[in-house]
C-alpha cells in the first residue's frame, strides 16, 4: 500500500486544475481498499477526510484537497449469466466507460450505444444516473456492489434501492461519501432495440449513409455529433454538461413562450417541461466568452472550459455569474450537474 503526500491531481481531473491532495492512493481491489479506509496516514491525529476519484470527469476542483484522495482502479468485464433476451455483465469501477461501450458493441451487447464517448468511468455511471440521447443508464441497469466505508461492509443495490432521477441517485443524495461503488452489473439486450428518437442522431445517420442500422453505426454517429459540439479534455479542459437541463411547469413554459418565442422544451415523464439549458445560456450572450482561461465553449455554451491556467474557484464563479443572469432573464434556476469540490 503506497500513499504518496502533496500529490497533483492535475492529471486526475478532465477540467486539468492544478490543485494538490495532502495525501493519494490508488487501489485495485477491495483488500486494498480496506486497508486504506481503514488506515490514517497521519500519525497523530484524526484521519484526514477522504475522497474517492474516478475518472475525475464529471468534479470541478476549487481548492487544493487536505485530505486523502483515494482512486478507484478496480478493472475487469465479465458476463455473468444471460436468458433468451438478455446478457448480464459485471464491470469494474475503475473501467474507462467509452471503452466498456465499444467491448458491449464488439460483442453483439446491446442498448449501451446511445452512450458513446462519454467521459469518465464506469463507477460514476449510476452515481450520476448518466444518460444521452434517448437513453439513460437506469434502463439498463441490474444491481451494484459498494462498500461502506464507516461499516467496511459490501452492500448489493437493485435498481428500486438506487433511487434514479435525473442525473441524480441515492449516491449523490441520502448515501452521499459514504459509499464506494466498487462494480456494477448491466442487462443488455441480446437481439437489436435501437433508439434513434433524437434528430440529430438520425439526421447523422443519414449523413454518413447507414442503410443497415447497427450498434456501431449509431454510436459512430453519437461520436461524430459529440465531437463537433464538445472540446477534447485532453486539448481544453471541461467536464462536458456543467449544468442539468431544468425543468418548469407547464404554465410557466407557457408564460416564457410568449415573452420568448423560440424557447426550447419538451414534456418529460413527470408532466414538466424540460427546456434546453444550452440555449437559456446562449441566449444570456455566454457562448464563446472568456476571461482569462476561464470560458464559455463557443460551441456548445453548456460547457465550461479551462483554456489552460484557470482556477477551479475561476470556473466556479463564472458558472455563478451565468446562473445568475439565466435567473434575471428567465426566472429559472440552473442546477450544476459537475460536483463542486
Amino acid at each position: 500500500m503506497q500513499i504518496q503526500s502533496n500529490f497533483s491531481l492535475k492529471p486526475y481531473n478532465t477540467f486539468g486544475i492544478n490543485v494538490r491532495a495532502r495525501y493519494f492512493s490508488t487501489f485495485s481491489d477491495i483488500e486494498q481498499l480496506k486497508e486504506l479506509s481503514s488506515h490514517n496516514p497521519m500519525t497523530i491525529g484524526t484521519p484526514p477526510a477522504r475522497f474517492i476519484l474516478g475518472g475525475g470527469s464529471n468534479i470541478l476542483f476549487t481548492k487544493d484537497f487536505d485530505g486523502h484522495v483515494l482512486k478507484n482502479d478496480i478493472r475487469g468485464i465479465a458476463k455473468i449469466n444471460e436468458d433468451d433476451e438478455y446478457v448480464y455483465v459485471r464491470v469494474g469501477a475503475g473501467e474507462n466507460w467509452h471503452q466498456f461501450v465499444l467491448f458491449c458493441i464488439k460483442n453483439n451487447w446491446q442498448g449501451i450505444e446511445n452512450l458513446s464517448l462519454i467521459p469518465g468511468n464506469v463507477g460514476a455511471s449510476p452515481m450520476q444516473n448518466i444518460g444521452a440521447y434517448g437513453v439513460e443508464i437506469r434502463e439498463l441497469f441490474l444491481e451494484l456492489n459498494a462498500f461502506h466505508v464507516h461499516e467496511k461492509s459490501i452492500h448489493k443495490f437493485n435498481l428500486r434501492d438506487c433511487q434514479f432521477g435525473y442525473r441524480e441517485s441515492v449516491f449523490k443524495k441520502n448515501h452521499k461519501d459514504q459509499f464506494v461503488i466498487l462494480d456494477v452489473t448491466y442487462r443488455l439486450n441480446k437481439t437489436p432495440r435501437f433508439n434513434t428518437s433524437y434528430g440529430a442522431v438520425e439526421k447523422e445517420l443519414q449523413r454518413m449513409k447507414v442503410h443497415d442500422l447497427s450498434a456501431a453505426a449509431i454510436s459512430q454517429a453519437i461520436i461524430n455529433i459529440r465531437t463537433s459540439k464538445l472540446p477534447d479534455p485532453a486539448a481544453i479542459g471541461n467536464a462536458g454538461s456543467f449544468f442539468k437541463n431544468p425543468s418548469v411547469s407547464k404554465e410557466k413554459f407557457a408564460a416564457l413562450k410568449t415573452e420568448f418565442e423560440n424557447i426550447i422544451g419538451f414534456e418529460n415523464s413527470e408532466g414538466s417541461i424540460k427546456l434546453a439549458a444550452g440555449w437559456l445560456i446562449e441566449q444570456c450572450g455566454w457562448k464563446g466568452f472568456r476571461k482569462g482561461d476561464a470560458g464559455c465553449y463557443d460551441k456548445q455554451a453548456l460547457v465550461l472550459v479551462n483554456y489552460g491556467g484557470a482556477t477551479g474557484a475561476e470556473i466556479y464563479n463564472l458558472s455563478e455569474e451565468i446562473r445568475q443572469s439565466v435567473i434575471e432573464k428567465f426566472g429559472v434556476a440552473l442546477e450544476r450537474e459537475v460536483n463542486i469540490i
